[in-house]
């Protein structure tokens, strides 16, 4: 057994713990050893077989341009895409680069619990996503230029997001980076060690969600923008949109956990330079410990006493352990 071969099945055998114990199908490998053996076909094939999926590129970085989106399929329980913090996976300004979607009956049908599916869980770590495009893209109410995730379970680490896009206007579309939808049980969406930088759309230049919670640790959001008009429900004579500089959470009840974070330099045409956080019904919670928000512009409204967010639920957020809020 190669040098290789071994860190491939300790990193399968770290990632099923990660996962609860899960196991998790054979490794595939993206590429041969060089940059051209890295392809866009070739990620679209692993990613479609699921398990854990690493890349063999070279010794350099590498940046692959996404000719087709890349599609999970939902009978597969898993899937771990890892770049080894040298694989750099580019939507090239056009396409949306990672889809998964358990109520699309086209990336197979499992269950009659579409919206409440454990599985496939998704995690996508040490790598980047650079120049996703999700304009245009209307199903599930479009958003998500570089990972859009409906249902089962999304984890990310250690993974830099730059640039990326979805629809510039629109009342609820958004997530530059990141949209998510109908995670299992409600669990949250864990973002570990990771950087958003420089994403657009209407709502959310970094992440955008709907009902969801969120478990954010270690990460920095920066220079990203709603570029959204008419916020939400949109004004009468605007196309809607603009709220959530950096963070887009709306819905009923979900939650917002931000810790040892930093959000700086973001801006929302309406509110929430830095976070827009609406529980519609009054039950959602958040959480910012030790983290720091810091020149986020909230051109419309934001909440007092708090710069750079907009906040209805069903008490004000926490702010522990140092959390500074600096205009």
């Amino acid at each position: 057994m190669t040098d290789r071969s071994i860190r491939v099945l300790a990193a399968a055998a770290a990632l099923a713990t990660a996962h609860g114990g899960a196991s998790l199908a054979a490794a595939a490998q993206v590429g041969r050893g060089t940059p051209e053996s890295c392809t866009s076909a070739a990620v679209v094939s692993a990613v479609a077989r699921g398990g854990l999926v690493t890349f063999d590129c070279g010794p350099e970085p590498v940046v692959i341009l996404m000719r087709r989106t890349a599609k999970v399929r939902n009978d597969n329980p898993s899937l771990v895409l890892d770049g080894g913090g040298k694989v750099t996976l580019s939507g090239g300004g056009a396409r949306r680069i990672l889809y998964q979607n358990t109520c699309d009956r086209a990336q197979v049908w499992t269950t009659d619990h579409c919206q409440n599916q454990a599985t496939p869980r998704l995690v996508v770590r040490n790598m980047a996503f650079a120049r996703g495009n999700a304009t245009g893209q209307a199903v599930d109410g479009g958003g998500g230029g570089a990972i859009f995730a409906r249902g089962g379970r999304l984890t990310i680490i250690n993974t830099r997001f730059q640039a990326n896009r979805c629809d510039r206007v629109g009342p609820d579309v958004g997530g530059a980076a990141v949209r998510a939808l109908s995670q299992f049980r409600n669990l949250p969406v864990r973002v570990v060690g990771s950087t958003f930088t420089g994403g657009r759309c209407a709502n959310g230049g970094a992440i955008s969600s709907i009902g969801v919670s969120w478990a954010i640790t270690r990460s920095t959001f920066t220079g990203n923008r709603a570029t959204g008009r008419g916020a939400n429900p949109a004004r009468s004579g605007t196309p809607g949109g603009g709220n959530g500089g950096a963070i887009y959470l709306d819905g009923n009840r979900f939650t917002l956990s931000l810790r040892d974070s930093l959000i700086e330099g973001n801006t929302a045409p309406e509110g929430g330079g830095a976070i827009f956080f609406v529980s519609n019904d009054r039950t959602g919670t958040a959480t910012l410990a030790a983290s720091t928000l810091r020149g986020n512009r909230s051109q419309g409204f934001e909440t007092p006493g708090l710069p750079g967010v907009f906040f209805l639920g069903a008490r004000p957020p926490a702010l522990t352990e140092g959390t500074r809020l600096i205009p």
